[in-house]
């Protein structure tokens, strides 16, 4: 049984921003299940038995290399898209965080081949799939 085929998993997305209007963004490696060359913002999915909180702060830890510093929670996403021609369903739990800028690095390089920080304003172009919709949904949620 797959988490987000065979039943619905559960993903807890970060926003990690430095407290001055940047967010930081990885990009997704030729390595990576999915999204290959797209900018993402960071997340994994929930093992039974763990808690949100804790699953964020290892996340981070492992992706950016830093420390939650302080957390919000934003809302929640009803997330279908299609993997290896599959339909999936994931439902997300979206934070916004505050991490230390200094400290960010790429902390899975077989995942991730470049982090950048970027504001609201200055997205790229070719970002993870499900990314368009939360930016736009939580815009006003992330300033």
């Amino acid at each position: 049984m797959q988490k987000g085929i065979d039943y619905t998993g559960i993903s807890i997305c970060y926003f990690c921003h430095d407290g001055k209007g940047n967010f930081v963004m990885a990009k997704r490696s030729e390595q990576c299940r999915d999204e290959h060359n797209r900018w993402d913002i960071g997340g994994g999915a929930l093992e039974f038995g763990e808690k949100v909180e804790d699953r964020l702060r290892q996340e981070i830890r492992e992706e950016y290399l830093t420390e939650v510093l302080e957390y919000e929670f934003i809302d929640f996403d009803d997330v279908h898209r299609k993997h290896a021609g599959k339909d999936t369903h994931w439902v997300a739990l979206l934070f916004k965080v505050l991490i230390d800028r200094e400290k960010v690095g790429i902390g899975e390089p077989h995942k991730f081949s470049d982090i950048s920080w970027f504001t609201l304003d200055s997205l790229p172009d070719d970002l993870h799939s499900s990314l368009p919709n939360f930016f736009k949904k939580y815009k006003d949620k992330l300033i």
